[in-house]
């Protein structure tokens, strides 16, 4: 025979209830890492465990050898006080409990706070929180247990067991905080190395970020359509923030003579080509000088006025001439489209020579010189495009090799693919449209809109925001850009909103 199953008495009911409820907020607090959160969720269950009208909780700073709080209960300031004073002080010191059941009787409580808050303490229960080592890393102090009564042992009991799962939650928030802080030092840092590389394109990739996460917050509010469910957590959206603000870190891979290049002939070719104009002019000149000499050998000194003259002519129109070639290839070195015609012309103009200092014919342009003023569009020729390009692999090779957090996984992928088409007809990969993430969509239309809107550089002229929005509607057209994020785009006036910011 068994003896009947008693009903626990309800000390222990109670005393069991007190330990689940620390269970079940352990298992909360060690999943939250925002420290402006983890701190107030702690404060309450710690009154709620031992009964308290109150609580404050302070964490200890090594550095300075001080205990710091920004959530004591029924003060709206951060308290800082130094290891050793007070009641707290004293807990963060001796490592011991503190439990006075009267403390207007008790010479270690300092009144001041009553008086300024005009509170009126009566019993303090303060428990040092030590992390899994045993140290000290805070102090948890509950005021005045409710109903008169004084904090007891099992009130000690429970809140150091709270103590020891708040201090292990708050040194993951505090690391967490720590490697938030070393991963925005490092993209600031990235940034600032990717704009020293090209001085003319500063705010670039701080703006496309801008662009970028406002449209993604945007999508929020889009009530219909493929998006029409989507939605980023903070941490998606600081992941889409760090892909958006490196995706040019690659370029630090590329030659700055390519990378800044703002004419189709690079600043020492075209010194070279001058030099070789104003030698073209000498010999213009030589050529003349000796002209008029054999003619006055032939027509004698009588005919020199006449020779001066013709050979004056002559020579003007010969230097007028060399002056439009000149001209004409200046006019083809600006990175602008050139007329009908224009191509042949360069290739005439290939045949053309001057006599060097060893009397010997020299092309007054060459042929290297021919080809990249031939380039059809902008300033880089089909080589030096491609080299640009190789930028987006050099950012995914250099994103990979960081070990970025899990939650932070994706920002190689996302930077990956913000030059590619929903055509196929993107780099560097050209990847179907089915396998381009969302977030690099995104990202494409800023980086495009950014980069036609931006200040006027060496290479281009600003375009005005309606030419631009143009430009992004035709592509969104042709199956490049996606047209739905495109018609938010414009709808939530993304420009307007990421760029006041």
């Amino acid at each position: 025979m068994h003896a009947p199953s008693e009903t626990p008495a309800p000390n222990l009911s109670r005393r069991l209830a007190k330990l689940t409820s620390i269970l079940d907020v352990a298992k909360a607090m060690s999943a939250e890492r925002d420290l402006d959160l983890l701190l107030p969720l702690i404060l309450y269950e710690a009154t709620k465990v031992v009964g308290a009208d109150r609580c404050s909780l302070f964490v200890l700073d090594r550095e300075r050898n001080e205990l710091w709080s920004k959530v004591a209960q029924g003060s709206k300031s951060e308290i800082r006080l130094p290891v050793g004073s007070g009641i707290a002080g004293q807990v963060a010191q001796t490592g011991a409990i503190i439990n006075i059941p009267d403390a207007y009787a008790d010479a270690r409580f300092n009144r001041s706070f009553d008086v300024s808050s005009g509170y009126h303490t009566q019993t303090i229960l303060c428990v040092p929180m030590r992390d899994a080592n045993g140290d000290v890393t805070g102090v948890i102090q509950a005021l005045n247990k409710l109903g008169g009564l004084v904090f007891d042992a099992e009130d000690e009991e429970l809140l150091l067991a709270l103590g020891a799962q708040a201090a292990g939650a708050i040194e993951n928030a505090l690391l967490h905080e720590e490697i938030n802080r070393l991963f925005e030092g490092f993209v600031s840092a990235s940034v600032v190395a990717i704009e020293a590389r090209d001085p003319t394109t500063a705010g670039h990739s701080g703006r496309v970020a801008d662009l970028t996460v406002t449209l993604a917050q945007a999508l929020e509010h889009h009530p219909s359509g493929a998006y029409a469910h989507l939605r980023f957590s903070a941490v998606e959206l600081q992941e889409l923030r760090y892909a958006s603000l490196l995706h040019d870190f690659g370029k630090v891979g590329v030659r700055e003579p390519v990378l800044v290049k703002a004419e189709k002939l690079y600043p020492h070719e075209l010194e070279g080509l001058r030099s070789r104009f104003q030698l073209a002019r000498k010999d213009l000149q030589l050529q003349s000088c000796r002209r008029r000499l054999a003619a006055v050998k032939v027509r004698g000194d009588r005919a020199l006025p006449d020779i001066d003259a013709e050979e004056d002519a002559r020579l003007t129109h010969e230097m007028k001439q060399l002056d439009e070639v000149m001209e004409f290839v200046l006019t083809c070195n600006r990175p602008t489209v050139l007329a009908q015609g224009g191509f042949e012309r360069l290739s005439e103009l290939g045949r053309l020579t001057y006599t060097d200092a060893n009397e010997q014919l020299q092309p007054l342009l060459r042929p290297q010189e021919i080809q990249s003023l031939s380039i059809p569009r902008g300033t880089l020729s089909s080589e030096e495009r491609r080299e640009i390009e190789s930028h987006v692999e050099h950012t995914y090779r250099f994103l990979s090799q960081i070990p970025w957090t899990r939650a932070l996984r994706r920002v190689p992928e996302i930077a990956y693919a913000h030059h590619e088409k929903l055509d196929g007809s993107g780099y560097p990969r050209a990847i179907p449209e089915r396998t381009i993430p969302v977030q690099s969509r995104m990202m494409s239309i800023a980086d495009i809109y950014d980069a036609l809107t931006a200040s006027d550089r060496p290479y281009k002229k600003a375009v005005p925001h309606t030419l631009a929005l143009d430009i992004l509607q035709k592509e969104a057209r042709s199956g490049q850009l996606d047209p739905e994020l495109f018609t938010v785009f414009v709808e939530a006036e993304i420009p307007r909103k990421a760029l006041k910011r």
